[in-house]
């Protein structure tokens, strides 16, 4: 077979990941789209004195395993590194995805596989809507969250994985020109043995697994009643969610559970055999992470990849403030929250809990996307709902597949 070219597209922690470990696979290379400033400057400079690592930590036995390998070439001109490339992976925010989709659509070649790792909700609706008739002569897969916990030690020299799932969850929508690597393969190929991908029936079902409605519920939990004073020091994200957080957050997941259902009912087309509900998939995916697998709580409070991590905050003069302008709320919801409130009101659920958590949401981030029940507020625009790229029935979800 041909030699796997391999288009990886961003800076961050995701990004210098699946760089360091595409360009360490037999007979592929890999490539670094990043349009951000000068990151491909400095990446690229970076290497000129440097090798590239990627650090992968076991957090069962403490030990580290250093891969060493340099992508081909780092840049900021999609003319320089999409032309032939063959799997073309997203692994920035979200809100950076149209300004990818506008650059690498005049170079894109039939019978590429466009990848997002993690996509997030709403990612094949922006696809086919900036990419257009070139989408339908590709292969648009979408990854429910990143195959791992990972952190940059050094821009363009050295990132850590922290750890990987056990398993993740992915869609395909098959274009009508066929690529000529398999696609699920030359992923599985790109993260190694762990973890382990699997196909999910269609591209809603990630959707209604995704990770994207986990930080809204925790960051309302958390702050809701904050009487707006700093805080001494940093407080935990994950393993400092108390009883209320996890109620929240469980609460959410269930109204993605009924929905998947009401599809399944409404559509034997959407096949949601695969949505689980987050406390089952933390237990799946984290298997070898967490020590006490009893409820959705202990599974946060107990998972390795999660030590130490804290909620975003601004520092000031040795206090800390809660940064609501992080993409635990920027991103996650209008790209998260908002999708899945959309394809519920499609399926005719109704969401209590996720009406509480995205009201507050909006309210401390200044936004507006739903109004009395139903997603018409003015901020829709920047969501990706479905109901904005005129997605309003499950006949208009079913005509993607």
């Amino acid at each position: 077979m041909s030699k796997l070219v391999v288009l990886v597209c961003g800076g961050g922690n995701g990004a210098h990941t699946a760089a360091g470990l595409s360009a360490s696979r037999e007979n592929t290379e890999s490539r670094v789209l990043t349009l951000f400033k000068d990151e491909a400057e400095r990446w690229t400079n970076m290497m000129k004195e440097n090798d590239f690592t990627v650090q992968v930590n076991d957090p069962n036995t403490n030990k580290c395993t250093y891969i060493k390998a340099k992508p081909k070439i780092v840049s900021k001109d999609p003319a320089k590194v999409v032309p032939g490339a063959h799997l073309i992976i997203f692994t920035m925010p979200a809100f950076a995805h149209p300004t990818y989709f506008e650059a690498i659509r005049p170079h894109l070649e039939a019978g590429a596989t466009v990848v997002g790792m993690p996509g997030q909700p709403g990612f094949e609706f922006q696809c086919f809507d900036i990419l257009k008739d070139k989408a339908k002569s590709c292969t648009i897969m979408s990854f429910e969250s990143l195959p791992w916990a990972t952190r940059i030690l050094e821009f363009g020299k050295t990132v850590e994985i922290l750890g990987a799932k056990e398993s993740l969850m992915g869609s395909i929508i098959k274009g009508k020109t066929k690529p000529s690597h398999d696609p699920l393969q030359s992923m599985q190929k790109i993260v190694g043995l762990r973890p382990v991908l699997k196909q999910t029936s269609n591209y809603i079902e990630p959707y209604l697994l995704t990770k994207a409605i986990v930080h809204p519920p925790i960051m309302y939990a958390r702050w809701k009643d904050w009487d707006g004073k700093p805080l001494d020091k940093e407080p935990l994200f994950y393993q400092g969610v108390d009883e209320m957080g996890a109620k929240y957050l469980s609460g959410v997941a269930d109204e993605l559970m009924e929905t998947a259902k009401a599809f399944q009912k409404k559509n034997p087309k959407l096949d949601m055999s695969h949505v689980i509900h987050l406390t089952d998939w933390y237990r799946q995916d984290y298997a070898k992470d967490i020590k006490d697998k009893t409820n959705l709580k202990t599974c946060l409070h107990t998972n390795a990849a999660y030590d130490g991590l804290v909620h975003p905050m601004i520092e000031k003069d040795g206090k800390f403030m809660p940064n609501f302008k992080y993409r635990y709320l920027v991103e996650d919801v209008p790209n998260g929250l908002v999708v899945t409130k959309g394809l519920a009101l499609i399926a005719g659920v109704k969401t209590p809990y996720t009406d509480e958590v995205l009201l507050w949401c909006q309210k401390t981030m200044g936004k507006e996307y739903m109004v009395d029940g139903q997603l018409k507020g003015k901020d829709i625009k920047d969501s990706r709902c479905p109901q904005r790229y005129g997605y309003n029935t499950i006949d208009d979800l079913v005509s993607i597949l």
